[in-house]
């Protein structure tokens, strides 16, 4: 980095001529995450309110950009992991975000369910295990409370404090799932995610491969297909084969972006709500 460059375009951000202005931002645009440690440390020196703004304004800039470039870069290449999918969009929120941390906190819980878990359980005993040790040792629950806080979207916070909305619950519960190689998969249904037990062999219909359905939201709850039948009535909602067969990894995705936009709409962020449109228009 040219740090020559870097400095005389600092001392050009509070120039009132506002073509100038427009030429030291996109520049400094151009350098991406590297340059933020120089604008950081100009806040910090400076007393001036506007420039301290402009410069807040300009990191957010950066790391926004950064977010949509590896958001896009995760959908080209197959978005195969549903993980690095969340953390991509954890960092929209918070850019500094630990990565490995998340992942520890995974694998942690991933061990204590393995530790337990014996060959020949059948699938109804390995979620039972499942949900003793997510809901009993671990304490995670629904937020019923706050159910609209965006908080409830974001993993890391999600792993923090025990407490999630539904899609983030069900992706804690199947991503530690595919760690311990048994096939549980989510489930798009209008107004709730749940997640569906699947029988692996591919020589039978999809709907007679579905052994049963998870609520991750209520503790786990264990049901069939009847439920989610009367679940769509209610809703005055026509049945279609997708409310009931595994979604992939983008569908889970703009999932979790869609209850962002929602929760943020709540707020009245006009502008959070337009980025992550943003991001959803990537998809």
């Amino acid at each position: 980095m040219d740090q020559k460059e870097i400095k005389s375009l600092i001392k050009l951000l509070d120039d009132p001529d506002q073509e100038v202005s427009r030429h030291v931002e996109d520049r400094i645009l151009s350098y991406g995450n590297g340059i933020i440690k120089y604008l950081e440390n100009a806040w910090e020196q400076s007393f001036d309110a506007v420039l301290q703004n402009r410069i807040e304004n300009l990191v957010h800039k950066i790391q926004f950009k950064a977010t949509k470039e590896e958001l896009q870069s995760w959908i080209s290449h197959g978005s195969f992991d549903l993980l690095q999918g969340l953390i991509i969009i954890n960092r929209y929120q918070y850019p500094d975000l630990d990565e490995q941390r998340i992942i520890n906190q995974m694998e942690v819980i991933k061990r204590d369910i393995w530790m337990q878990m014996i060959y020949e359980m059948s699938p109804m005993e390995k979620v039972k295990l499942i949900n003793h040790v997510l809901y009993t040792t671990y304490g995670f629950s629904g937020n019923t409370t706050n159910h609209k806080d965006p908080q409830n979207s974001y993993l890391s916070q999600v792993l923090e404090t025990r407490k999630g909305n539904q899609v983030s619950l069900a992706v804690i519960y199947l991503i530690i799932a595919h760690k311990l190689d048994i096939p549980i998969y989510g489930v798009n249904l209008p107004q709730h995610f749940i997640l569906a037990y699947m029988d692996t062999d591919k020589q039978h219909t999809m709907e007679d491969r579905i052994q049963f359905y998870i609520n991750a939201f209520n503790k786990g709850f264990i049901f069939g297909r009847d439920e989610v039948d009367s679940f769509l009535k209610q809703l005055n909602i026509k049945p279609e084969k997708h409310f009931y067969e595994p979604c992939t990894n983008q569908d889970i995705i703009k999932r979790v972006i869609r209850n962002l936009i929602s929760a943020y709409q709540n707020l009245a962020a006009v502008d959070k709500t337009a980025e992550l449109n943003e991001l959803l228009e990537l998809f």
